[in-house]
């Protein structure tokens, strides 16, 4: 996704050229995965001429939980982070829909697979992106051979570096099987997530979407398509999802910042309602575009202008 990069990026302290952010082989993260990491989207208005950030300030403040989670010996506050985001775009004259990954990890050139007493930096770069997978014609998925590590195993609610390694398990084993993406079971057999998503399934007129305990990650993405859902006058439900309820689900969609909001319509081979997108669904969906893109009055209180 080189090509994809901006010209400049924020490393050690300032904003310098992306060719020039680099680190050494050394470098303890690289070493062991010590690092926490955030995926912010912006969306560009081209009728107001703005870069809207969509719930930066959640997104910032989820990576200083993760740091305290993972105790990384950083002192940064989430209004920090979030002027670092916005002064790197500016810098970037960013005029188009824009993927940011800021990335707080244990710099130190140091052995020993640990968090305390290690230097961690931060940084943050810029992608040009728009959709990450395919959020118009369907995914096909399949439940994964891998199963979702538990809270006890690696904080699930911390986006801990190291621990994408079982998403990537996941997502290789999916794509190689012929499919788009992958979807966990917890360690208990219900239903998580997919490899970096939040996952719900509409039944009878009803939203049903797993809870915390089945080791997802607290999406912020989610939470906005709750709140959505439930100000259209949809119920929904957290709740433990039995696998063998993807299967007769009516509908069944993917939300995330990269996958935005994504629907399904296959699981293990089995075609997911009448095999097109559904209505909860198509209606959800274009609410959360309009949204991040500035043009639902009722939730500019979620975006942050860029200029």
């Amino acid at each position: 996704m080189a090509q994809n990069s901006f010209p400049y990026t924020y490393f050690e302290g300032k904003i310098v050229p992306s060719e020039d952010a680099k680190v050494s082989v050394q470098t303890h993260a690289l070493q062991y995965g010590t690092g926490v990491f955030g995926g912010i989207r912006g969306y560009y208005n081209e009728a107001k001429k703005n870069l809207y950030v969509f719930r930066l300030p959640e997104h910032c403040k989820r990576l200083v939980n993760s740091t305290k989670i993972m105790q990384l010996q950083i002192k940064i506050t989430p209004e920090e982070i979030q002027s670092i985001i916005l002064d790197l775009l500016r810098k970037n004259e960013a005029k188009q829909n824009v993927y940011l990954r800021p990335f707080i990890y244990t710099s130190a050139l140091q052995l020993s697979p640990r968090f305390h007493d290690v230097k961690a930096d931060i940084t943050v770069y810029a992608l040009k992106l728009d959709d990450y997978l395919d959020t118009q014609n369907g995914l096909t998925t399949m439940v994964s051979s891998w199963q979702r590590f538990s809270d006890n195993q690696i904080p699930t609610l911390s986006k801990v570096s190291g621990g994408y390694v079982n998403s990537a398990l996941a997502k290789s084993e999916a794509v190689q099987n012929g499919m788009d993406e992958a979807i966990f079971l917890d360690a208990r057999g219900f239903v998580s997530e997919g490899s970096a998503e939040n996952l719900f399934i509409v039944r009878d007129g009803v939203i049903h979407t797993p809870t915390i305990p089945s080791s997802i990650l607290e999406g912020i993405t989610r939470r906005s398509i709750i709140q959505i859902a439930k100000d259209l006058g949809y119920q929904v439900i957290e709740r433990d999802i039995a696998r063998s309820e993807l299967y007769i689900a009516d509908e069944l969609f993917f939300s995330g910042t990269g996958v935005q909001v994504a629907w399904v319509k296959e699981v293990d081979r089995r075609v997911i309602g009448n095999g097109n997108i559904g209505p909860i669904t198509k209606k959800i969906q274009s609410i959360f575009f309009e949204t991040v893109r500035g043009e639902q009055p009722s939730y500019m209180n979620w975006l942050t202008p860029v200029y």
